[in-house]
């Protein structure tokens, strides 16, 4: 029955496990399959059609392991693919990019939106796109920021080199007078806590993983296909392209899992 099976999460590495974070809290009776492309992550200075090809392999395992939504819990892989696969899977399938533009449009009070996301995410103006055609006098800002992803990958969220790297990144968009800031890449909520203190309290982050679940959740209320209440023993299941034992330290320590055992598979 289709109301029992699993919703698919993929990504280039760790970051969409920010979006399965928000899914245990929000749908905690859903079964869940994630699928982390680590060993080719990053994709953002990947040329988009690498991307799209990246995000179909994904796609295509999960589709095998009989999924009734797919979230592409990857900005990158949003922006490239989201549109071509939507078109051409016949179960829901939802990006993270405009449910972040809609949360981030509804906050800000200035007009001023700021947008961090990898090389590939800022060159698509997915973004900017989204935020204009909502409120065509809005003034989206872009960063791209090819640095933090290879932090959060190599399990260094926490670090003084991490402190270091996002403040001199984030120089220049802190002079830019924004007062909403799309964290427009799922891996980005792990460096939150100091993407915040470089940009002053006042400016408030959006996270695009946390927004999507909204929109999943309210999915599957609209075909129906939300599993039982009764499913008091949902699975959790994690798949990684690259290494098992570091994508499981990254998984227990965010997730808050003891047991997690990813499975390493080739795509």
């Amino acid at each position: 029955m289709i109301n029992t099976a699993p919703i698919g999460f993929i990504d280039s590495g760790v970051g969409g496990l920010t979006v399965v974070k928000e899914a245990l809290k929000q749908l905690p009776n859903e079964n869940i399959i994630f699928l982390g492309d680590n060993l080719r992550c990053p994709y953002g200075p990947r040329p988009k059609e690498q991307v799209i090809e990246f995000t179909w392999q994904m796609t295509y395992f999960l589709l095998k392991q009989n999924i009734k939504m797919l979230v592409i819990a990857c900005n990158t892989a949003t922006a490239a693919a989201l549109t071509q696969i939507k078109e051409q899977l016949d179960i829901p399938v939802v990006g993270v990019i405009l449910p972040g533009t809609r949360a981030a449009v509804k906050n800000t009070k200035s007009q001023r939106i700021g947008i961090i996301g990898t090389q590939g995410t800022i060159q698509s103006g997915s973004y900017e796109q989204a935020i204009l055609s909502k409120v065509p006098t809005a003034q989206p800002v872009s960063l791209a920021c090819p640095r933090f992803v290879p932090i959060v990958e190599s399990n260094q969220a926490n670090s003084s080199v991490a402190k270091k790297i996002v403040a001199q990144t984030l120089q220049p968009m802190t002079k830019k007078n924004i007062d909403t800031l799309i964290l427009g890449c799922t891996h980005y909520p792990l460096l939150r806590p100091i993407i915040q203190n470089v940009m002053g309290k006042e400016v408030v982050l959006i996270d695009s993983g946390v927004e999507t679940v909204g929109e999943v959740s309210m999915l599957l209320d609209y075909f129906d296909i939300a599993n039982s209440p009764e499913n008091t023993t949902p699975t959790r299941q994690f798949y990684t392209t690259g290494s098992t034992q570091s994508f499981n330290q990254i998984a227990k320590n965010w997730l808050n899992i003891p047991d997690i055992q990813a499975k390493h598979i080739q795509l």
